[in-house]
C-alpha cells in the first residue's frame, strides 16, 4: 500500500508538471515567436551614429532596444522554471530560493536577498505585507536594509533592455555593451570564457597589437553571484570621433555569477559610467579616460530613451533638439552612484516619504524596497511570482494610478500606463522589490523612468538634468 501511495502521488505530480507545461509551452512559443521576428530585425545592426553631419562637437550612439515580447518570453521562461522545480522537489524549497536567487533581478547581497524573501519559502508567498491595511492614506518606511556595506555591484541585468556597441583593441574586436549608471567597471568575456552563455563575443588580446598586459585580479560580487577574471589595458572606440587609448578593463573568465541574465541577453560585456568610487582594482572609469585625454568637448553625457524606440547616448555634452523646456538640474547627494534625493514617492495614496535613489540606465525596472514595493502591487492587483515578478490581468491596465517622484520640489510623473510591460495576454508590473544593503540607495530609477525625460548626467558638476522630450 506504502508503494501505491507513492506511485500515486508522483503520477499526479507528473499530471500537474505535464499541464503546466503544456500551457507555459504553449505561451512561451507564441512569446518567443513574436520576439525572434522583432529582435532579429532590431539586433542585425547595432551602429554608431554617423557624426558626420553634426558639428556640435558631440559623440552620438545607437541605442538598441529589447522588445517587449521578449523580456515577457524570457519572464515566462524563468517562471515556468520556478515552478517546474516546486512540484519536483515540494519537500525542497530552498532549491526553488536557489533558483530564483539566480534568475530573479535581484540587487543586493545574499543575506539581503534572504531578507527580501521572507516570503513562507516560495509556497504560497504568506509575506505580512502582501495585504497591506486598507488605511486612507499608507506611508510606507523605506529603511528596510540592515546589511553590511561590503562592496558589492547592487545589479545582475536579467532585464537589460538597451544595448550599444563598441571596438576594443588594433584591429578592432567588436562587442555589444550594455551602458551602465549603475556600475563603473568595463568588462567583456575573454576568449573561452566558462559559464558566458551562448552567441557571446569574446575578446582575444593575442590579435591585438595594442594590448598591454595587466595581470591584477578582477572580481565583482554581484547580488546573483561573483564575476572574475583579470584587468588588461588596450584601446577603445566608442564612435569614429571618440577613441580612448590605454583603457584598464576586465577579460572574465568566468561570468556564472550573472546567471540567465547574461546568459540569454543580447549583450557581451558592461560599460559602468558611474564614478571611480565604485570601480574595482583602481581603475579609472572609460568616461573619466574619456575626459583627462580630451576626446569629449564637455564632461557630459546625455540618453534618450525614445517612445518604444531605439535609444540615442550622447557623449561630450546634450543635444537641444532632443527636448523642449528648461532643464532641471538636480545635485547629487552622493557622487559614487548617481545618487539623489528624493521628496516624496506616491501613487494613489500610498507614500514614501522622504527617501534616496539612483538614476540608473543598466536597470530597466523601477525598483524599490520589499514592503513599498508590496504596497504598491497590492493597490494595483498584481501578484507576486515565483521569480518574484510582479504581473496582474491586462484588463486592469487602464485602472493603474501615475507613479509620482517629487524631487528637488517639482512632481516628475511616470503614467500608469508605463508602468506595465505587455506581450498578448501577459502583463508585467514594471515596479519590483529589491532590498538594499544598509547605506545603499533605496529605490532605482532605472530605463522606465529615464523614458519619460531626457537625462543629462553631468561628471564634473556631479548633478542630472530631466528634461521634456520632443515625443
Amino acid at each position: 500500500p506504502i508503494v501505491k501511495r507513492t506511485k500515486a502521488k508522483k503520477n499526479k505530480q507528473q499530471n500537474q508538471l505535464n499541464n503546466i507545461n503544456k500551457i507555459t509551452n504553449t505561451m512561451l512559443i507564441r512569446s518567443l515567436a513574436i520576439a525572434s521576428t522583432l529582435s532579429l530585425a532590431s539586433i542585425a545592426s547595432v551602429q554608431a551614429a554617423d557624426n558626420n553631419n553634426n558639428n556640435d562637437g558631440l559623440v552620438r550612439m545607437k541605442l538598441k532596444k529589447r522588445s517587449a515580447e521578449e523580456m515577457v518570453a524570457v519572464h515566462l521562461k524563468r517562471e515556468n522554471d520556478a515552478l517546474r522545480l516546486a512540484l519536483t522537489n515540494g519537500s525542497a524549497p530552498e532549491e526553488v530560493l536557489d533558483m530564483a536567487k539566480k534568475s530573479v533581478m535581484l540587487r543586493g547581497s545574499e543575506d539581503e536577498f534572504e531578507e527580501q524573501v521572507k516570503v513562507g519559502k516560495m509556497k504560497g508567498f504568506p509575506h505580512k505585507y502582501m495585504t497591506p491595511p486598507r488605511d486612507e492614506e499608507v506611508e510606507v518606511d523605506n529603511d528596510t536594509g540592515t546589511g553590511s556595506t561590503e562592496s558589492v555591484i547592487i545589479k545582475d541585468y536579467a532585464n537589460a533592455q538597451y544595448y550599444g556597441e563598441v571596438m576594443i583593441g588594433t584591429p578592432p574586436q567588436r562587442f555589444t555593451v550594455i551602458f551602465d549608471t549603475g556600475s563603473s567597471n568595463f568588462w567583456v568575456p575573454k576568449i573561452n570564457c566558462r559559464d558566458c552563455g551562448f552567441d557571446k563575443s569574446t575578446y582575444d588580446h593575442s590579435t591585438s597589437t595594442s594590448f598591454q598586459e595587466d595581470g591584477s585580479d578582477f572580481r565583482i560580487q554581484y547580488g546573483s553571484g561573483a564575476v572574475h577574471g583579470y584587468f588588461s589595458v588596450d584601446s577603445l572606440a566608442l564612435a569614429d570621433d571618440m577613441i580612448i587609448q590605454n583603457q584598464k578593463f576586465a577579460e572574465v573568465s568566468n561570468a556564472g555569477g550573472l546567471g540567465q541574465g547574461y546568459a540569454m541577453g543580447h549583450f557581451d560585456g558592461i560599460l559602468g559610467l558611474g564614478f571611480e568610487g565604485l570601480s574595482e582594482g583602481g581603475a579609472h572609469t572609460v568616461f573619466k579616460n574619456a575626459i583627462d585625454q580630451n576626446v569629449v568637448r564637455d564632461s557630459v553625457f546625455a540618453f534618450d530613451l525614445g517612445d518604444d524606440e531605439d535609444g540615442e547616448l550622447t557623449f561630450g555634452g546634450y543635444d537641444e533638439s532632443k527636448f523642449t523646456g528648461e532643464i532641471s538640474w538636480i545635485n547629487l547627494s552622493e557622487a559614487n552612484y548617481w545618487r539623489i534625493d528624493i521628496d516624496d514617492i506616491t501613487i494613489g495614496s500610498i507614500s514614501s516619504r522622504e527617501t534616496n535613489g539612483i538614476v540608473d540606465s543598466g536597470t530597466s525596472l523601477i525598483t524599490g524596497p520589499s514592503t513599498a514595493i508590496a504596497h504598491i502591487a497590492h493597490s494595483v492587483g498584481a501578484k507576486r511570482g515565483f521569480t518574484g515578478q510582479y504581473t496582474f490581468h491586462c484588463s486592469r491596465v487602464g485602472d493603474v494610478p501615475d507613479l509620482e517622484f517629487k524631487i528637488d520640489g517639482k512632481v516628475w510623473t511616470v503614467p500608469g500606463e508605463d508602468l506595465v510591460i505587455q506581450a498578448g495576454d501577459t502583463c508585467l508590473f514594471a515596479l519590483m522589490a529589491m532590498d538594499m544593503p544598509h547605506g545603499a540607495p533605496k529605490w532605482i530609477l532605472g530605463d522606465v523612468f529615464m523614458r519619460q525625460y531626457y537625462t543629462i548626467f553631468d561628471y564634473e558638476k556631479e548633478r542630472v538634468g530631466f528634461a521634456e522630450p520632443n515625443y
